[in-house]
């Protein structure tokens, strides 16, 4: 019954007949691997991350299909939501990096069809709100006279009514 759960996410498993603790792993999603080839450009020893990822997904595969009894349409398990949010904020763009006009109206464009702009796959904050205060007057206003307000309030609550 899981299988189906499992190759729709892109896991493809095979159970040898001569060894039955052993499962063949023949196909994981395009995420891993692309992280995989990441971390090796890093000059990083990925292969025993990935494994474990694999497996922690195949372990929430498992348990998503039991619970839901059969398994809900559409939903990713938490180790892919991690590799995939992982990999959006490796490809975004960096604070302080520098944008053509054009870049910057393509991103805009962007971000206004995402339902979270701003934030990223993490739920980071991905961007500041900027305004132009210099135009606005800074005009003193006097401080209120606290000890008169108390005042006030107390003879309001006595005599108020």
């Amino acid at each position: 019954c899981c299988y189906k759960n499992l190759e729709d996410l892109g896991l493809e498993l095979s159970f040898p007949e001569t060894n039955n603790s052993l499962i063949l792993v023949r196909r994981v999603p395009m995420c891993f691997i692309e992280r995989e080839a990441n971390e090796l450009r890093r000059k990083r020893q990925p292969i025993t991350k990935s494994i474990v990822e694999v497996s922690c997904a195949m372990g929430e595969v498992m348990i998503l299909v039991q619970t839901t009894r059969g398994g809900a349409r559409g939903t990713l398990p938490l180790t892919f939501l991690k590799v995939l949010a992982s990999q959006a904020c490796h490809g975004a763009i960096k604070f302080n990096e520098h944008l053509t006009l054009e870049e910057s109206c393509r991103l805009i464009e962007a971000l206004s069809s995402c339902k979270l702009p701003f934030q990223c796959a993490h739920g980071r904050p991905s961007m500041l709100p900027l305004a132009d205060i210099e135009h606005l007057q800074q005009e003193k206003q006097p401080k209120p006279n606290l000890t008169r307000l108390r005042k006030m309030a107390r003879a309001w609550q006595l005599f108020g009514k």
